[in-house]
């Protein structure tokens, strides 16, 4: 094997955005073998180069470069098994060099837009290592929701459906697994999370380690991408979060219908697949679970941050931005920096 040749060496978390992946990944990447960090998103790009996925906009003519891509690697002496070595090794060569003085033998990455592009990553690292994470749909959209749009569920949902997109896309993953596959529902991994950091550990070849679950001792000197509130205010999985959804979804009918539709949307066998069957995905709404009160509770005053006021702040520009004097504006300031700058 190559000294940059990562092949068996990467682990990939794959889950969609606000399923936790953030608090797995620091849980993982605790482990003294195992590097992990902020998501590098190398994988998305390599995937839409033309060859496997396209772009539908381009600063070329991506439609030609397709066809003249194709042509190409058809040409190769190993076709299409050349054109994979050739994204393995310029993958190898940055995921390698980032590992290579720190003595681990992993490098972990959790990238949340990969979960859509899985077919691909497949192909260019057969032998990796995948941690599929699932979570109750309902939790995801919500914590989506009151993460990025201030609770605003449709904003949300026009913005990105992620439950219709990433259902479907891992529990197609699931259906038909790699040699290497550890599947955890994140409300069983923050009530018993020793339980599966052994699993993870057994598939990774590795000894346990206590630290695994008490990962905010450890020390995190690169900010990236990420849970910009919840895993920050822990040191340690915690289960307050697996209802938060039932109190929300109950207090507004509006988002109770969403959401029953969201869920008719997905597919039955899909469904079961990720982890929570269709006949009993309401069964949190439909018969609360003790202790969580969901008629008269005011929501609390969320705390304000340098994030949420960036978030609040792109909501009110981007509202009608396409119909609206200021997004004209921009579309002018834009062709002038463009005319500048080519």
């Amino acid at each position: 094997m190559h000294m940059d040749d990562m092949s068996e060496r990467m682990v990939f978390i794959i889950g969609s955005p606000r399923s936790g992946s953030t608090l797995l990944e620091r849980m993982v990447s605790s482990h003294s073998a195992v590097l992990g960090g902020p998501e590098p998103h190398l994988l998305t790009p390599l995937a839409h180069l033309g060859y496997f996925e396209t772009v539908d906009r381009a600063p070329y003519d991506h439609l030609r470069a397709v066809d003249a891509q194709r042509d190409f690697i058809a040409s190769l002496p190993g076709g299409e098994a050349d054109y994979l070595d050739a994204l393995r090794a310029y993958c190898s060569i940055l995921y390698g060099r980032k590992i290579a003085s720190t003595g681990k033998h992993y490098y972990l990455d959790k990238t949340p837009a990969y979960a859509l592009v899985l077919p691909f990553i497949r192909r260019v690292f057969p032998r990796a290592k995948y941690i599929v994470l699932t979570r109750h749909p309902a939790a995801i959209f919500n914590s989506y929701a009151d993460s990025f749009f201030e609770g605003d569920w449709r904003a949300a949902h026009e913005y990105n459906p992620i439950v219709e997109r990433y259902v479907p896309a891992i529990a197609r993953f699931l259906q038909d697994p790699v040699e290497f596959l550890v599947h955890v529902r994140y409300e069983d991994l923050v009530r018993n999370a020793e339980e599966h950091m052994r699993r993870i550990c057994d598939m990774l070849d590795l000894e346990y380690e206590s630290g695994m679950v008490e990962y905010g001792s450890k020390q995190r000197l690169e900010k990236g991408l990420g849970d910009p509130f919840g895993v920050s205010q822990h040191s340690r999985p915690v289960t307050s979060s697996i209802h938060k959804w039932v109190v929300n979804v109950l207090q507004d009918p509006e988002k109770e219908s969403m959401l029953r539709t969201m869920i008719d949307d997905c597919d039955t066998k899909e469904l079961e697949t990720w982890g929570f069957p269709k006949d009993s995905i309401f069964e949190p709404l439909d018969n609360p679970p003790e202790g969580v009160r969901t008629r008269g509770k005011k929501r609390k005053k969320r705390k304000f941050s340098g994030f949420r006021f960036q978030r609040i702040i792109l909501r009110i520009l981007r509202r009608n931005i396409h119909q609206n004097a200021f997004g004209r504006f921009i579309r002018k300031v834009r062709f002038t920096c463009d005319v500048l700058l080519r």
